[in-house]
């Protein structure tokens, strides 16, 4: 199975306030920003001169299932995404490994309503899984 990384998801108070923290990590091609109601997020992706991709996730509210993060602050640095062909197979190959599901599958608007899965590994740090092979974000130029 084919599986390609995508980003490293960071939660942040706001959108504005993680786009400047990461300006000198030299994070300086972004993504239009989206609202995610199903996910409980507003999220924008960032890409680093080396091609690294950032997901800044800013809670919707206090239900948002990031929004703990920020209170502890814990788990800022969230998450590892891959691509995956096929979430329910990949999802397997986790169970199998003894990662716990943080949830059920869910539709992503970020991808275009392809399903996204969080897994919590033994080690005890988060794996999103998205059902988006090829997927490409969509930088904006100088923005």
């Amino acid at each position: 199975m084919s599986w390609t990384f995508d980003h490293l998801g960071i939660v942040t108070k706001s959108l504005q306030r993680g786009r400047k923290a990461l300006a000198p990590l030299g994070v300086e091609a972004w993504t239009e920003a989206v609202t995610d109601p199903v996910n409980g997020v507003h999220i924008q992706f960032g890409r680093d001169r080396a091609g690294v991709v950032f997901e800044l996730l800013e809670p919707i509210d206090e239900n948002s299932p990031v929004y703990p993060a920020l209170t502890s602050g814990k788990a800022i640095l969230n998450h590892v995404a891959y691509l995956v062909p096929e979430l329910e197979a990949a999802a397997e190959i986790f169970r199998r490994g003894g990662y716990a599901p943080a949830g059920e599958p869910k539709p992503a608007i970020a991808y275009g309503g392809a399903r996204i899965q969080f897994f919590v590994t033994p080690a005890r740090f988060i794996v999103e899984l998205v059902e988006a092979p090829g997927h490409e974000h969509h930088f904006i130029p100088d923005a």
